[in-house]
């Protein structure tokens, strides 16, 4: 299995439960770890056998920044959901920061894995 990878990913949404959240954007983190095979597009050096990466970052960013959220919990699994519907992945790895949620720290959030790492992956031969 090969991992296409996307780091620190910034988005601005309105996510939170406090009445002063609802009000503003901030700031969303995300690292991605995405399960692909590389080899077809590797051998046909043709986009269309990979994952675009730039297509899976502006579609992320269309879908966060356009939305709204109480909980990190939940835009996490949307995310996921909308990677391996939308996207044919079948494993991922989201790591989900809002670095503005506490003022003693850098960032709070969350780490998930969805999906299976056995799985044939996207563009498998």
């Amino acid at each position: 299995m090969d991992i296409l990878y996307i780091r620190n990913l910034k988005v601005e949404t309105i996510v939170g439960i406090f009445s002063w959240e609802k009000r503003i954007r901030q700031p969303i983190h995300l690292d991605l770890e995405l399960a692909v095979d590389i080899r077809r597009a590797a051998q046909s050096d043709d986009i269309h056998y990979a994952l675009d990466y730039k297509e899976v970052s502006n579609r992320l960013r269309d879908y966060i920044s356009q939305s709204e959220w109480h909980l990190v919990e939940t835009l996490a699994e949307r995310v996921a959901e909308l990677l391996m519907t939308e996207f044919g992945v079948t494993w991922l790895r989201l790591r989900l920061s809002k670095p503005a949620a506490l003022p003693a720290a850098d960032s709070v959030g969350l780490l998930i894995e969805r999906g299976d790492k056995q799985a044939k992956p996207l563009f498998a031969d």
